[in-house]
């Protein structure tokens, strides 16, 4: 069964950091494609940062230059560092594969507010 565990959400003032951490429990994680998505309230889930198999990133253009997302392919985690955080970053943050299953985690929130 295919597991998510998000951690590392909190609440930051503008213009801070967070990095958030993800453990996977999937068989052979390192042939997966994987992202962070995140949903604020009223909101449709969205993906913010997508790692392929072979470490190509991506991200919109909302994030890019702000947030990087990496992998360990040996503890099965994915991870994504926020810098230059604003208050529309404010969501509850997933990782799934890409495209992403049907089980989902818990998620962590994320709150930017002064």
């Amino acid at each position: 069964q295919v597991q998510f565990v998000e951690s590392g959400g909190g609440l930051v003032q503008p213009g801070g950091s967070l990095r958030l951490s993800c453990a996977a429990s999937v068989m052979r994680f390192g042939g997966y494609n994987m992202a962070w998505y995140r949903q604020a309230p009223g909101k449709q889930r969205e993906l913010v940062a997508s790692i392929t198999y072979a470490r190509n990133t991506n991200y919109p253009d909302s994030v890019k230059g702000r947030f990087t997302i990496s992998r360990d392919n040996v503890k099965s985690t994915v991870n994504l560092r926020m810098n230059t955080l604003n208050p529309d970053d404010t969501a509850v943050y997933y990782c799934n594969f890409d495209p992403p299953g049907d089980s989902w985690g818990q998620g962590t929130q994320v709150t930017v507010s002064s």
